[in-house]
């Protein structure tokens, strides 16, 4: 099956498709990949649902490597709000 993983950082993203054998994990596709959950990463997630390193993989599916929030996304709506963005 393949799987895709993504991990991203300010201003730049690195995108990744691994061959993993059936009932693989993430960690297997973490290990077919090079990558390890280091470096700023504190979670994972598939599809945007957090995940465990044991959890099962599909054909198809995406891992991501999460990073911490850098502000809670109330407030930074709040900032936008008083700043008078939409955005």
């Amino acid at each position: 099956m393949r799987v895709q993983l993504l991990r991203a950082w300010p201003k730049r993203c690195e995108s990744v498709e691994v061959e993993l054998a059936q009932a693989a994990c993430v960690g297997d596709a973490l290990a077919a990949a090079g990558w390890r959950l280091e470096d700023g990463f504190v979670a994972l997630a598939v599809f945007g649902s957090c995940v465990g390193i044991d959890a099962e993989l599909h054909d198809g599916d995406r891992v991501e490597l999460l990073r911490p929030l850098r502000m809670d996304p109330k407030q930074a709506r709040r900032q936008r709000a008083r700043r008078g963005s939409g955005r």
